[in-house]
C-alpha cells in the first residue's frame, strides 16, 4: 500500500476525535485543544459516548453518527475498545486512523491478539493507520497537530519520525527551544501499519521536506524500508539514528561469521546500502541537518583548522583523526600567504594557529586563504574569548568574506566556543546559514558525518565495472546435495560437501579427497603428492583446528598414518557422540600470499549478509571485517573491502606484491550469486581464502542449511532485501534486417552503453524523450537511468554485439507507483536503429513483464505534437485523453485485458496487394520507434 491514503492523514480536511473530552488533564481533552486552539482549518467532530457537546462543539455517540465520512480519525479510548471502532471507521469509508490508545502487543498476549484483530480489519477496509501507542502527527505548515503535546513548532523543512513518542515529546520541546522547524512530525509507535518504508516514500515526495530524520528502534518490513531509502537518498538526505547499538545478538553459531555479524553491525551495512547517514546521537541529526541546508557537501576529509588557542586547535586535530579524517596539507602557496600575514611565531602548519591577539581582519585573511586552497575541502574556524578580539566583529568578517567570494566546493562550520561571551555572534552566523557549535568536537563529528554521506552517495552513483564471470551455476544437483543432507537430519555440510558446491559456481578450491581408513589416507596422499593435510570429516564438528581435527605439512606414509589415528583420537575425545566419517585428504598449499575470509550468515530482518575480512585462524580475534548486502556488483565489493585493514595489506605490504584484487572481487560476486541462488543457505565460510598476486584457492568451506527450507519452494529472492537482476527477462529477438539482439533488464555496469546511445539521438528524439533539448546528461542523471530498484523499474535495453563490441540500441522503461499496481511507460529508439520494428516489441515485451509483475494499469505521457507516439499508443490498445498542459495521456488497463473473451477468428480472405493506406499506416509505424522513453 506504501503511500495510498496517506493524505488522509497528513492533510485532512475532516478530523474525527474519538474519545473527546472536555476534562482537563486527559488525552481527548488535549487532543481537542490543539485542533481548536493551534488553527486548524478543517471540520472537527468530537466523538463521546456519554456527552452531547465538548467544547462547545457537537459530539457524536459514535463514528456512524457523524453526517459527512471524515478523513482522519483519531481514537483516543481504552485499547479494549480499538478494534470496534475501528471496523466502525472502516464501514463509514474513514480511511485515515491515528491510534494514541496503549495497551496492545507492549502488554503481552491480550494486547497482541487486539493488535492481530485491528490488523485484520485493516486489510479488509484498506484504512491506513498510524500508531498504535504513539504521540500522533504534525504538519506546522497545515496547522495539524494530532498529538496531545500543547505547543505547535515552527514550519521548516525537516520531517522527523520517531519511534518512541517520550523521545519525541522531548525533541519537540527541544526544537521550539532551538527555534527549529520541521515539515512533519511522526510518532509511528507500534507500526501495526505506517513504518518507516512507508514514510520515507511520502516524504520522499513532499516539496515541504528536504531532509528525513529518524530515531529507529528496529524495522518491520527492511525490504520496502532498503528500496525507499536507496530511491530518495539521491535526493533528500536521510540520517538516522539507531538505538541498541550494543545488543547481544550475535550469540553461538555455527560459523566465524554468524559470531561476527551482531545486528547493529548488520543495521551499518543496510544504511550504508541505501545511501543513509547514520549518527551517534540526537543532536547529531539536527546537526548534520543544519549543514544540508546551508553548506555544500565535503569533497573530501581534509580539513583547515583555524584557531586563536593551541589546545582548542589540538582537540579538534584529535578528533578529527580519531574519526578517519585527515588534516589537510597547507599548499605552498597557502603558506606564502600566512607567512605574510601572520606573525613569524606563528604555528607553521595546520592546525593554523592565528594567535591569541587576532582580531577580524587576520581571522579573515587567514580563512580566505584556506578557501582558495585545492588541498583543503573545508575549514573549522575557533575561537575562543580573548581580552583583545571582539567575537561579532570577527563573526561579520568572516559572513562579509562568505558572502563577497563564492566557495561552492567548501564546506564551513565554527566554533565559537563559550556562551554568553559569544552568544551574539553565534546569532550572526546562524542569521547567515554558518554554522556554529559549541564545542569543536561537535563540529568535527559533523563534517565527517557529512563526508560520510557524499561517500555513500558516491557509492549509489559509482558505475561498477563488468566482471566476466558466469553466474549460471546449475540448481539441480546442488539442490541434490542439500535434500540430502536435510534427510540425514543434518544442518551442517560437510567440507567435502561444501567444495562440491562452491565448484558448481566456479570457485577456485583446492582439489578435496575423503579416506575412511589410513590406507586409503595413505593411498591418496601418494596420489595427490606430498606435502599433504589431513583434516576430520564430522558433520558435528565445525571447527576442526578448535577438536585438534588437522594436520598440516605431512611428507610421507609414515606422517599420514600417524596424523590420521591421531586425528581420530582426537574427535573421539572432542565429542564423543560426533560420527566420523574419516579424514580429507588435500594438497598442503606452501605459496606466499595472503588469507582473507569470506562468509555469510542470513539475518532475520535483512536476509543474507556478506562477511570479507582478514582470515585464518584469528578472524574472530582480530575481527577485521566488513559487511554488505546482496546481491553485490564490482563496486560494493571494492568498497567493502576498503573498509577494512587486511586490504591495505593486499595491495601490497614491504616486499610482498600486491594481491589479484580482481580475481578476488570475482569470487565474491561468485559468492554473493550463491546467496541470491540458495535461500535455503543459513550460514556459510570461506576460510581461509588464499589469494595471491596470481591466483586464489579456498582452503576450507562450511555451510549449514536451514533443512526447513530445502523442501520448500520459496518466493524467488524473497529472502533479499534488495531484488538482483531479473535474468528471467532476458530474450533474443530478431531484427527486420535479419540481425539479432538480446532484450535484457538495464544494469548499473551499462551506464558507458547508455551515454553512447544518447549521443545517437536527434534533437527530435532527445525532445519527445525528455520534454526539452538536452546537449548531455550528467552522471549522476546517467546513474539514475541505469542504476535502477527493481521493485520500483524494469527498463529492458535492446543489445547488439558487432565485432566484439557491445551497444545499447533502445531502452523500454516502466515506472512503478509506490502502491506497485500502477506503472509510466516510456521508451526511446536510437535514430540510427529505427524502423526495424525494434520500438513495437519492446513496448510490448515491457507490457508482458507488466503482467508478469501484476501490474494492474500502464500509462503513458507524451507530448501532442509527437504523433508518432500517439500513434502507437493507439495500436498497443492505449485509452488517449488530453492533459490540461496539452500534452496526451494514454492509458492501458491490463487486468482488462486478460479478461477479455477472444473473438472467433476471421476467416476471410486476405487482400492479395498492399493499398495505399496500408502503406501510410506502415509508415507511420515504422516513425512510432521514436516513442519518448
Amino acid at each position: 500500500m506504501v503511500t495510498l491514503n496517506l493524505d488522509k492523514i497528513f492533510h485532512p480536511k475532516s478530523v474525527a476525535i474519538i474519545g473527546a473530552s472536555d476534562e482537563e488533564g486527559t488525552v481527548g481533552c488535549a487532543l481537542m485543544k490543539n485542533f481548536r486552539e493551534l488553527g486548524f482549518e478543517g471540520k472537527l467532530y468530537p466523538v463521546n459516548i456519554r456527552k452531547s457537546e465538548v467544547f462547545g462543539l457537537q459530539a457524536f455517540p459514535s463514528v456512524d453518527q457523524i453526517p459527512e465520512t471524515v478523513d482522519l480519525a483519531v481514537i483516543a479510548t481504552p485499547a479494549r475498545t480499538v478494534p470496534d471502532i475501528v471496523e466502525q471507521c472502516g464501514k463509514m469509508g474513514v480511511k485515515g486512523l491515528i491510534i494514541i490508545s496503549a495497551g496492545f502487543k507492549e502488554i503481552g498476549a491480550e494486547g497482541k491478539a487486539l493488535e492481530e484483530k485491528i490488523t485484520q480489519l485493516k486489510k479488509e477496509y484498506g484504512v491506513r493507520i498510524i500508531g498504535p501507542n504513539c504521540l500522533g502527527i504534525i504538519r506546522p505548515s497545515n496547522r495539524l497537530n494530532a498529538t496531545f503535546i500543547s505547543k505547535m513548532p515552527k514550519p521548516g523543512n525537516i520531517a522527523f519520525i520517531s519511534q518512541s513518542g517520550a523521545l519525541g515529546s522531548a525533541i519537540l520541546d527541544w526544537a521550539l527551544h532551538e527555534n527549529i522547524g520541521f515539515s512533519n512530525f511522526v510518532s509511528i509507535g507500534s507500526m501495526i501499519d505506517v513504518d518507516f518504508g512507508d514514510l520515507i516514500d511520502y516524504f520522499g515526495t513532499d516539496p515541504k521536506t528536504k531532509s528525513i530524520l529518524m530515531y529507529v528502534e528496529g524495522l518491520s518490513d527492511a525490504r520496502k524500508f532498503m528500496s525507499a531509502a536507496r530511491h530518495f537518498a539521491r535526493t533528500k538526505p536521510i540520517i538516522v539514528v539507531k538505538a541498541g547499538k550494543f545488543s547481544e545478538s550475535a550469540k553461538a553459531a555455527a560459523s566465524h561469521t554468524g559470531s561476527l555479524t551482531g545486528e547493529d553491525n548488520i543495521y551499518d551495512a543496510a544504511f550504508k546500502r541505501a545511501g543513509i547517514v547514520r549518527v551517534d546521537e540526537i543532536a547529531d541529526l539536527f546537526n548534520c541537518a543544519e549543514v544540508l541546508g546551508t553548506q555544500p557537501l565535503p569533497k573530501g576529509p581534509s580539513l583547515a583548522i583555524i584557531t586563536n588557542a593551541g589546545g582548542p586547535g589540538v582537540m579538534a586535530t584529535d578528533a578529527l583523526i580519531a574519526r578517519g579524517g585527515k588534516v589537510a596539507k597547507l599548499s605552498p602557496r597557502t603558506m606564502e600567504i600566512l607567512n605574510s600575514v601572520l606573525p613569524p611565531f606563528w604555528s607553521r602548519g595546520n592546525p593554523i594557529d592565528i594567535l591569541g591577539d587576532a582580531h577580524a581582519d587576520r581571522y579573515k585573511a587567514v580563512l580566505e586563504a584556506c578557501l582558495d586552497d585545492e588541498n583543503i575541502d573545508g575549514v573549522l574556524v575557533i575561537y575562543t574569548a580573548q581580552a583583545v578580539s571582539e567575537p561579532v566583529e570577527i563573526a561579520n568578517s568572516i559572513v562579509e568574506l562568505v558572502k563577497s567570494k563564492t566557495y561552492h566546493n567548501k564546506t564551513m562550520l565554527t566554533s565559537f566556543m563559550g556562551y554568553g561571551a559569544v552568544e551574539e555572534a553565534n546569532h550572526v552566523f546562524n542569521e547567515n546559514n554558518i554554522p556554529t557549535y559549541t564545542t569543536p568536537e561537535q563540529a568535527i563529528k559533523t563534517y565527517l558525518y557529512m563526508y560520510q554521506y557524499k561517500r555513500n552517495l558516491e557509492l549509489l552513483y559509482e558505475t561498477p565495472e563488468e566482471i566476466p564471470v558466469d553466474v549460471m551455476a546449475p540448481k539441480r544437483p546442488l539442490m541434490v546435495i542439500l535434500r540430502n543432507v536435510a534427510a540425514a537430519n543434518r544442518e551442517n555440510l560437510t567440507e567435502a560437501e561444501a567444495k562440491k558446491f562452491l565448484e558448481y559456481y566456479n570457485f577456485p578450491v583446492v582439489k578435496t579427497t575423503v579416506a575412511r581408513t589410513a590406507d586409503e589416507a595413505v593411498c591418496l596422499a601418494a596420489q595427490i603428492g606430498y606435502p599433504v593435510v589431513l583434516k576430520i570429516l564430522s558433520p558435528q564438528i565445525i571447527h576442526k583446528t578448535d577438536a585438534g581435527g588437522v594436520v598440516l605439512d605431512l611428507n610421507n606414509e609414515a606422517e599420514v598414518r600417524e596424523a590420521f589415528d591421531r586425528i581420530m583420537q582426537r574427535a573421539k575425545q572432542y565429542n564423543p557422540d560426533a560420527e566420523i566419517q574419516g579424514v580429507i585428504v588435500q594438497k598442503m598449499v606452501k605459496k606466499t600470499g595472503y588469507e582473507v575470509i569470506i562468509g555469510a550468515k542470513r539475518d532475520p530482518l535483512f536476509g543474507p549478509v556478506i562477511l570479507f575480512g582478514m582470515g585464518g585462524v584469528g578472524v574472530e580475534l582480530f575481527k577485521d571485517f566488513a559487511l554488505g548486502l546482496p546481491p553485490l556488483n564490482q563496486t560494493l565489493v571494492r568498497r567493502m573491502m576498503e573498509e577494512t585493514k587486511v586490504y591495505q595489506l593486499l595491495r601490497g605490504y614491504r616486499n610482498v606484491p600486491p594481491a589479484n584484487i580482481k580475481l578476488l572481487e570475482e569470487v565474491m560476486v561468485l559468492f554473493s550469486q550463491l546467496l541470491v541462488d540458495f535461500p535455503q543457505i543459513k550460514e556459510a565460510d570461506i576460510n581461509p581464502l588464499f589469494i595471491n598476486e596470481q591466483d586464489a584457492l579456498a582452503i576450507d568451506a562450511r555451510i549449514v542449511i536451514d533443512r526447513g527450507q530445502v523442501f520448500q519452494k520459496p518466493e524467488p529472492h524473497q529472502h533479499l532485501v534488495i531484488t538482483p537482476y531479473p535474468k528471467k527477462y532476458e530474450t533474443i529477438w530478431t531484427l527486420r534486417d535479419g540481425r539479432t539482439v538480446v532484450l535484457r533488464p538495464i544494469r548499473p555496469e551499462d551506464e558507458p552503453l547508455w551515454l553512447e546511445m544518447f549521443q545517437n539521438f536527434s534533437e527530435e528524439s532527445i525532445r519527445f524523450r525528455f520534454f526539452q533539448i538536452l546537449k548531455d546528461t550528467p552522471h549522476e542523471t546517467r546513474v539514475r537511468y541505469c542504476n535502477i530498484d527493481y521493485d520500483r523499474e524494469i527498463a529492458i535495453v535492446a543489445e547488439m554485439t558487432e565485432n566484439g563490441r557491445k551497444k545499447i540500441l533502445g531502452v523500454a522503461r516502466v515506472g512503478f507507483e509506490p502502491d506497485s499496481k500502477t506503472g509510466e511507460i516510456a521508451f526511446i529508439v536510437a535514430d540510427p536503429w529505427q524502423g526495424l520494428g525494434l520500438g513495437t516489441k519492446m513496448v510490448d515485451y515491457v507490457l508482458e513483464i507488466c503482467k508478469d509483475m501484476r501490474i494492474g494499469t500502464v500509462y503513458a505521457i507524451m507530448l501532442s505534437e509527437n504523433f508518432r507516439a500517439v500513434n502507437l499508443m493507439k495500436k498497443m490498445g492505449f485509452v488517449l485523453s488530453c492533459m490540461e498542459d496539452g500534452n496526451v495521456k494514454g492509458t492501458l488497463n491490463l487486468k482488462e485485458e486478460e479478461s477479455v473473451v477472444c473473438p472467433e477468428p476471421n476467416t476471410a480472405k486476405e487482400p492479395e496487394t498492399q493499398t495505399q493506406s496500408d502503406e501510410v499506416e506502415q509508415e507511420n509505424q515504422r516513425k512510432a520507434e521514436v516513442i519518448s522513453e
